[in-house]
C-alpha cells in the first residue's frame, strides 16, 4: 500500500531512531535483561507513547496505521522495546480509551499518552491463560469501593509501570459477565510484584507477577461498566493482536536483511552464499513472508481506524505473522550457519524473541479458533 507523507514521516522518523538510538545497545540490553529507562523519555517526547490517543488526553492523535509502523521499526532492532510500546499503548492505556469516563482519561490515559507513565494489562493468571474467564482474582464490594484479592502472571511492565488495567471477578455466577476491570495505581497498599522472570526472549522487557493482597480501591477506579470487563477485553485484544502482528513484520524484516547482508559478504566455493539458489529461495520466502504479513497487518489496521469489525482480521495477522516470524528467524540462523548460533549475530536472538509471539495476546490456537469461529457465523 501507499503511505500517506505524514505516515512516510512517521515512518522514517521511527527508523532514525532505532538506528541511532535502539541498536546500538540491543545485544546488551538482551544479555543484561536491563530495562532501557534512558529510551523511554525519548518515545515520549516523539509521540510513540501515545501515537493514536486523542490529542485531547496526552496523544499524538494519528492512527494504527502509524501505531504499526512505529512498531515494525522498533522491531526490526529490539523487539523486547517494540513490546514495551505495543502493550503500554494498545493494552493498558487502550482499555483506558475504549472503557474510560472523561474523568478517567484525563486522570490516567493523559500521563499515559503523554509518556510520563507506563501503563500494564492484569489479565492472564498462573491458572487461567486461554482460558481467561477462569481467573481467581476477586474484587469484593466494601462500602463506597471495592477490595481486591489474587494475582496476575507474567505482566508486561510489571515493576515498571505507573498505572495497571486489572480484569477481576465481582460476581462468579455470571462467568464472562461477571468480570469486571479497575485501576490500580503502583504504590496503593497490598499491591506488589514478584521477582524477574528470566525468559527465554524479550529479556529487556519487564515481566512480573503482580500481587493483590486486600487492596483497597474507590468505586471511581472501576473502568467500564460491572459486568463488562470481559466483553471490553476481547475489544481490547483485537487491537493489541494489531499491534502483535505489526512486531512480527519487523521481526521478519530483521531476519531478512541480517541476511541478506550476510549471504553477499559471506563467500564459500569462490562466490558469495547469496549467488546460490539454495540460499536466495530462503531469502525469497522471507520477503514474501514479510509484505504478505504487512499486507495483512495494515489492513487490519485500516478497518479499526474505519470503525469498523475487525476481529477476524487482527487474528488473521497475528497468527501469520508470528509463526512466520519464528520460521524467518529459522532461516536466518540457518543461512547464518555457524555463526548464526552465536550471540555475536541478531539470528538466534530474534528466533527466542519471536517464539513469544505464537503465545502472547491470544496462543496461536486460540487465533485459529476465533478465525474459524467467524468462518462458522
Amino acid at each position: 500500500m501507499f503511505l500517506s507523507p505524514d505516515h512516510e514521516l512517521i515512518r522514517e522518523t521511527a527508523r532514525d531512531f532505532a538506528l541511532q538510538r535502539v541498536a546500538p545497545g540491543v545485544r546488551e540490553r538482551d544479555e543484561a535483561e536491563a530495562f532501557p529507562h534512558d529510551l523511554i523519555p525519548e518515545l515520549a517526547d516523539m509521540g510513540f507513547l501515545g501515537i493514536y490517543h486523542p490529542t485531547e488526553y496526552g496523544g499524538a492523535g494519528y492512527d494504527t496505521l502509524a501505531f504499526c509502523l512505529v512498531i515494525e521499526e522498533i522491531a526490526r532492532w529490539d523487539a523486547s522495546l517494540a513490546l514495551t510500546i505495543a502493550s503500554h499503548t494498545s493494552l493498558g492505556s487502550g482499555h483506558i480509551a475504549l472503557a474510560g469516563t472523561h474523568e478517567q482519561k484525563e486522570r490516567w490515559l493523559t500521563p499515559l499518552a503523554q509518556g510520563k507513565v507506563l501503563a500494564g494489562w492484569g489479565l492472564t493468571e498462573a491458572g487461567s491463560g486461554s482460558d481467561a474467564s477462569g481467573m481467581k482474582t476477586t474484587a469484593v464490594r466494601d462500602g463506597a469501593g471495592w477490595v481486591l484479592n489474587g494475582s496476575k502472571m507474567f505482566i508486561t511492565q510489571g515493576s515498571v509501570g505507573g498505572v495497571f488495567v486489572i480484569l477481576a471477578v465481582t460476581d462468579r455466577s455470571k462467568g464472562a459477565k461477571g468480570v469486571t476491570a479497575f485501576v490500580v495505581e503502583a504504590g496503593t497498599p497490598g499491591f506488589s510484584h514478584g521477582p524477574k522472570f528470566h525468559k527465554l526472549g524479550m529479556n529487556s522487557s519487564d515481566t512480573r507477577e503482580l500481587r493483590f493482597e486486600d487492596v483497597r480501591i474507590p468505586d471511581a477506579n472501576r473502568l467500564g461498566d460491572l459486568g463488562m470487563g470481559f466483553v471490553d477485553t476481547m475489544k481490547v485484544l483485537d487491537g493489541g493482536r494489531i499491534g502483535i502482528a505489526a512486531l512480527g513484520v519487523g521481526l521478519i524484516r530483521g531476519a531478512l536483511e541480517e541476511s541478506v547482508s550476510y549471504a553477499k559478504q559471506r563467500s564459500q566455493f569462490g562466490s558469495p552464499i547469496g549467488d546460490f539458489q539454495a540460499i536466495r529461495f530462503k531469502m525469497s520466502d522471507m520477503d514474501m513472508w514479510m509484505e504478505a504479513g504487512r499486507a495483512l497487518t495494515h489492513r487490519a489496521a485500516q478497518l479499526k481506524d474505519a470503525g469498523r469489525p475487525h476481529t477476524r482480521e487482527a487474528s488473521i495477522a497475528k497468527l501469520y505473522t508470528s509463526e512466520h516470524a519464528t520460521k524467518a528467524a529459522l532461516e536466518a540462523i540457518q543461512i547464518h550457519g555457524g555463526y548464526g548460533y552465536t550471540k555475536e549475530y541478531h539470528p538466534e536472538r530474534f528466533l527466542r524473541d519471536a517464539k513469544l509471539l505464537e503465545i502472547g495476546e491470544g496462543t496461536s490456537e486460540v487465533q485459529r479458533m476465533v478465525i474459524g469461529k467467524k468462518l462458522m457465523g
